[in-house]
């Protein structure tokens, strides 16, 4: 009898414990996060999902009805660091949490708005940020929401009291590098890049436990640099010496400052790079292997499985870190796993995310003026020789060239949308040019690594900014909306018929994903540089962007900044459904 009811009460203890597991839990899992575009009623990663194609199943808001949306609340980040707002913000729980300029992290109640914490970095002086104090977003895994901070730092935070869990430096802010993007969680690992390579870093991919912060791999992106498994030295980035001159390697750039996406399918982490160093391309003969490019690691271990260079020996700041968007579609007859990035350089490439063979390359801007096309079989650009800045004779500065785009790029950060529906990306680009030169440099730390310099300068009389509803089977553009001043800020799709993105001059604005007609607008009183998302909380839709201008346009658009000089700083989220 006594066995028997020993027994009666493992099995009871054993039951209670499954039965309770769920209720215990802390929250996201990496599964749910995985789940993410499938998951409606909550917004728990960067992009909307690990391919952060920002598509929206939810259709209670459509194209018949967006006319009647209306403010729910919004809520201000407060203090006088109302710098650019970048941010996307996460929803989870019955609260919204979102990351704020000078590396701070703000949760509100997603029902009143009211702040329910707020964090802020203690960041040294000597931070050297080259395009304006914002940072893009957080992650949620657990107990914990994740951001990365302008010195350099992953911090995890207690998603409910914003208290420390954890502060792992990622490089040494001295040197130039800072953090700006969104962490991606994939295995139970926060996987980041870096910013700094205009200061002649060297770009770089970290994986690290997310419940310790602690190092499980890195890879550098130069080649010659040794990456890290468990602790050890692992491979060799590319082969030393391959496409380098002497020791440029050493302070080759490439930074990873965008962050990446992530493809269950494949285990592949899909991380862009940016510019070699210094801009000065005559000083740095060669591809510069992997600078300007778009990487395929492998997220178990850190290897690099192909790489495809948009730019080889760049001279004309053309960022290779555009996300590279994962989508499936079938061409001539061939189901196929894809992926599209809307390149800085105007080019929208279409490549096989498998292997990272080239399918298709277009240009989405207005003009290109160093290249006239990317070659298909060779997936190089066909490059237009007047059109590179010439070389410095002695301390004179080179020969000044116009180039288009300008080195802010056909498209920059502002991250596209892509439409499961409608088959058609969303891209935010600009049409505008520069004067641009080569001047000497060398090296020294933690001090500016140019070498050039430039002028900012529109191309068209009627506008800078346009989105632009682009096939990515044929390269078509579909529709465009054109713009006055540059689109700054990233695009949300849902299967409601919509596209949403925001303008400098303050508003959030929603489109016939069909047609590019626009459909509804809302003034927010500072410019929108932020990422809008979409989800459902007690049986309503609702939509949230980011408002205050800033980033790079104000600190480096010379001329065409002077032109919206007048556009007021801000710091504001603002949330929106329909009325009862």
């Amino acid at each position: 009898m006594k066995r028997r009811f020993s027994h009666f009460l493992a099995g009871l203890a054993a039951a209670t414990a499954l039965v309770a597991t769920p209720v215990l839990a802390e929250g996201p899992t990496s599964a749910d996060l995985m789940n993410d575009a499938s998951s409606p009623d909550d917004v728990l990663s960067y992009g909307m999902g690990p391919w952060q194609q920002r598509f929206s199943s939810l259709d209670t808001l459509n194209s018949s009805n967006v006319s009647r949306l209306v403010p729910a609340f919004a809520a201000s980040l407060g203090g006088e660091k109302q710098r650019g707002q970048e941010a996307q913000p996460l929803v989870y729980d019955g609260t919204i949490y979102v990351t704020g300029s000078y590396s701070r992290l703000f949760a509100f109640d997603a029902r009143t708005g009211e702040k329910k914490w707020e964090y802020n970095a203690r960041l040294p002086d000597a931070i050297m940020p080259c395009c304006d104090v914002v940072n893009r977003g957080a992650a949620i895994h657990g107990d914990k929401v994740i951001f990365a901070t302008l010195d350099a730092h992953l911090v995890a935070l207690d998603r409910k009291t914003g208290k420390v869990i954890w502060n792992k430096k990622t490089a040494d802010y001295q040197t130039g590098y800072s953090a700006t993007a969104a962490p991606l969680i994939v295995k139970d690992m926060v996987i980041t890049g870096n910013s700094g390579g205009e200061f002649g870093i060297v770009g770089e991919v970290q994986a690290r436990n997310v419940d310790t912060g602690e190092l499980v791999w890195s890879r550098p992106v130069i080649e010659g640099h040794m990456g890290t498994l468990n602790g050890k030295p692992s491979t060799m980035t590319g082969k030393q010496g391959a496409t380098w001159t002497g020791d440029l390697w050493k302070t080759g750039g490439g930074a990873t400052w965008l962050g990446g996406t992530y493809d269950p399918s494949t285990n592949m982490l899909f991380f862009g790079t940016g510019n070699p160093a210094p801009w000065n391309s005559h000083l740095r003969p060669g591809d510069n292997l992997y600078t300007s490019s778009t990487l395929a690691i492998d997220a178990d271990t850190g290897e690099i499985k192909w790489h495809y260079q948009t730019t080889p020996h760049d001279g004309w700041d053309f960022d290779g870190v555009n996300e590279f968007i994962p989508f499936d579609a079938t061409v001539n007859g061939k189901a196929m796993k894809l992926g599209a990035k809307a390149d800085r350089n105007g080019y929208f490439y279409v490549l096989d995310r498998t292997n990272g063979k080239l399918i298709g390359a277009h240009k989405f801007v207005m003009q290109t003026t160093w290249a006239d096309g990317i070659n298909l079989k060779t997936g190089r650009p066909n490059y237009i020789e007047q059109g590179r800045p010439g070389a410095p004779s002695g301390a004179e500065k080179g020969k000044v060239v116009f180039s288009s785009p300008s080195f802010l790029g056909g498209k920059n950060w502002m991250p596209m949308a892509y439409s499961q529906d409608t088959g058609l990306f969303y891209v935010p680009s600009n049409d505008w040019g520069m004067d641009i030169w080569n001047e000497p440099i060398a090296y020294k730390k933690g001090a500016a690594y140019l070498g050039a310099g430039f002028t900012i300068k529109p191309i068209a009389e009627d506008h800078i900014g346009a989105l632009r509803a682009m096939d990515p089977k044929t390269g078509k553009i579909v529709w465009e909306y054109k713009n006055p001043a540059p689109l700054w800020g990233g695009v949300l799709t849902t299967k409601g018929n919509l596209v949403f993105t925001g303008t400098p001059e303050g508003y959030l604005k929603a489109f016939d994903a069909k047609t590019g007609k626009e459909l509804w607008k809302f003034q927010t009183g500072s410019g929108v540089v932020g990422s809008p998302i979409t989800w459902t909380q007690d049986g309503e839709q609702y939509v949230a962007v980011m408002s205050g201008w800033g980033g790079a346009v104000p600190l480096w658009g010379g001329e065409v900044a002077k032109t919206f000089k007048e556009i007021s700083q801000g710091g504001m989220l603002w949330v929106f459904k329909l009325p009862k």
